[in-house]
């Protein structure tokens, strides 16, 4: 049975893609030794929105990783074919289910804010992984934007205690 991941590397204040074009900010980010090689293995499918799409359309998720891609828009017109790419225009809920159809039993990631604040309100988020990147971007794309809502209450998945806060140290680089 697949899992449904959120799945974003994000700064310490919260933002999953900065100003600037590109991925600049994860530029000198190092992550985990065998992190990529551990999600694409599980992988079958991708989930994304066409903002983030068009701004990294050739950004695949792992590297040498090929499999299904969907992007969710209300605009397909337009959208540039490309190899393991559907775009698909209907309902975030259903959009899951095609891509979890097309996953094969492997894990659905979501690589939207969007996307993911919308599937995750609904109760269709399994689980949020997050790689908290030693930067502060200071403004961009928040990995979840709710003014208003309600809090979402999360269980930490790391250790014996789900109530327990995650402990980060870091320091600003100086010149």
């Amino acid at each position: 049975m697949s899992t449904v991941l959120w799945h974003f590397s994000m700064s310490l204040d919260g933002f999953v893609d900065g100003l600037e074009p590109g991925m600049a900010w994860l530029g000198d980010v190092t992550g985990q030794p065998g992190v990529e090689e551990a999600y694409s293995s599980q992988l079958g499918a991708v989930l994304g929105g066409r903002k983030g799409h068009d701004a990294y359309p050739d950004m695949m998720p792992y590297g040498d990783w090929e499999g299904p891609v969907f992007i969710l828009t209300h605009h397909p017109e337009g959208a540039r074919p490309q190899e393991h790419v559907t775009f698909l225009s209907c309902d975030v809920e259903e959009a899951l289910q095609i891509a979890i159809d097309a996953a094969g039993g492997k894990n659905v990631e979501v690589h939207s804010a969007d996307i993911g604040r919308q599937l995750l309100e609904r109760g269709l988020i399994d689980r949020i992984d997050l790689h908290i990147a030693p930067v502060l971007l200071g403004d961009g794309v928040r990995l979840y934007d709710n003014p208003g809502g309600a809090p979402i209450r999360l269980n930490n998945l790391i250790g014996d205690d789900p109530h327990r806060e995650v402990d980060l140290r870091y320091a600003p680089v100086r010149p």
